[in-house]
């Protein structure tokens, strides 16, 4: 039995959504579904689920704008649920604010384990203590960055790799460290899930994010949050 939670199903199939329904059920969560975009929001406005499962391609409005509407209302996970193969349809989702994304056909207890890893990193992250590194700054009641842009929400996988960074101030983090850290450890070589990310929290805390000066690449190795304006290695 799992931890539970209100989980909202958007599907545009019913097939799907009874199946994904009936294994969430018997795991001991609450199951809210939705055919459209429309009633998707409707749901979301009125119930606030504890996590999304979105399929990308829905009749009224497609999965990725739907995605987008969702980051501007609400820091819930969403995973993406795609029978799309393209790597570029997979990277637009995580760039629109998708925590995580499972390919169909999928397996009951592959998706049952991505929701728990899901609902764990949200509900830690509600639990963390504001930290920092320099100029960079973490705000736990309001899960945002400040930095030398202003202030920023994050979404919660945005906040876990900040809160990564920010603990290890000035360090230089491998690849692997921060995917097994942040995504777990089924993730260790999805190295393009980890530059979308560090695309986006530049584009939060760097003057210019095309010449980053705090997180900083390391050819090869893994990326650094450091206290101070660095060079680029």
């Amino acid at each position: 039995m799992d931890d539970g939670g209100l989980v909202l199903v958007v599907d545009d199939e019913a097939k799907y959504r009874r199946l994904i329904k009936t294994n969430l059920a018997m795991a001991g969560y609450d199951v809210l579904e939705a055919a459209d975009g429309h009633e998707a929001l409707s749901q979301i406005y009125a119930h606030e689920p504890d996590l999304i499962l979105l399929d990308l391609r829905l009749p009224d409005m497609d999965g990725f704008q739907l995605c987008e509407r969702i980051r501007q209302l609400s820091t819930v996970p969403v995973m993406a649920l795609t029978a799309l193969t393209a790597e570029s349809d997979t990277i637009q989702a995580l760039d629109l604010g998708a925590d995580d994304y499972l390919s169909k056909p999928f397996s009951p207890g592959e998706l049952l384990a991505r929701i728990r890893a899901l609902l764990r990193r949200s509900r830690d992250l509600l639990q963390a203590a504001e930290q920092g590194c320099g100029h960079v700054r973490l705000v736990s009641d309001t899960r945002e960055v400040e930095g030398p842009n202003g202030r920023t929400r994050l979404t919660p996988i945005e906040w876990r790799l900040c809160r990564e960074f920010t603990a290890h101030c000035g360090k230089v983090l491998t690849h692997e460290h921060l995917l097994t850290h942040v995504w777990g450890p089924g993730y260790h070589s999805e190295h393009e899930y980890l530059r979308v990310y560090i695309r986006r929290i530049r584009s939060y805390i760097e003057p210019d994010p095309h010449n980053p000066v705090y997180l900083v690449s390391h050819a090869g190795i893994g990326y650094a949050l450091y206290p101070e304006p660095h060079g680029v290695v």
